[in-house]
């Protein structure tokens, strides 16, 4: 059984260097307020969503949350954003 991509949230805490942004394929990356970085963005299956989090254990930040998000938001398909 073939699922479509769904949209992703995880939020870690610390914020991430815009750099970074490529190596997690694509997804958006936003500092928010209270500290953390939201990664949002469509991704195409499980086995990409364990490799994202394989990908934020690698990187030794502490990962607070994941959550599945609409994939119609403007965040889980518009350009890589950093305030």
């Amino acid at each position: 059984m073939t699922r479509p991509p769904a949209a992703y949230r995880l939020r870690v805490s610390g914020h991430l260097d815009e750099h970074w942004s490529a190596w997690f394929g694509g997804l958006t990356l936003t500092h928010e307020d209270d500290g953390t970085t939201t990664l949002s963005g469509v991704v195409a299956d499980q086995a990409e969503l364990h490799g994202l989090l394989a990908k934020v254990r690698d990187l030794g930040v502490i990962l607070l949350a994941v959550s599945i998000t609409d994939p119609s938001e403007p965040s889980a398909r518009g350009p890589k954003t950093l305030p």
